[in-house]
């Protein structure tokens, strides 16, 4: 069986910072965290970002978000990619969205759509372009 539901995001150098407000957010727990310091062998990777995340994991509510951080010369900002996230009530939906737009950028405002009760995008605060 094949599975696509495994966003891999990858930031640059706060994706510890950005995991931790997920599970926060979220109500759950990184179920991974590997620093780049870890690896055994790892030669291409400065000494300074030996504390920065090779791999982070959280589940949330069955499906499952995957991060890392990427050093500023490997880093490009993602384009063309959105994470849905889809709840059972309308005071979930307004909740979280509440949550993950503080201090980011609300690019659609929650609203009642033909398709949703509740229905928003926003950019998060851990989008280095904001």
């Amino acid at each position: 069986m094949t599975h696509a539901d495994q966003p891999q995001l990858t930031f640059n150098g706060n994706c510890e910072e950005a995991f931790a407000s997920y599970a926060a957010i979220f109500g759950a727990t990184p179920s991974v965290l590997m620093r780049f310091k870890d690896l055994p062998g790892l030669t291409q990777t400065p000494e300074s970002w030996g504390d920065k995340v090779m791999h982070a994991q959280i589940d949330i509510g069955g499906a499952r978000l995957m991060g890392s951080d990427r050093a500023d010369h490997l880093y490009d900002k993602a384009q063309g990619l959105t994470v849905s996230i889809t709840v059972d009530t309308p005071e979930g939906a307004e909740r979280f969205f509440a949550a993950l737009s503080e201090g980011g950028k609300i690019t659609m405002p929650m609203a009642e759509t033909f398709w949703a009760q509740r229905f928003g995008m926003v950019v998060d605060r851990f989008d280095k372009a904001l």
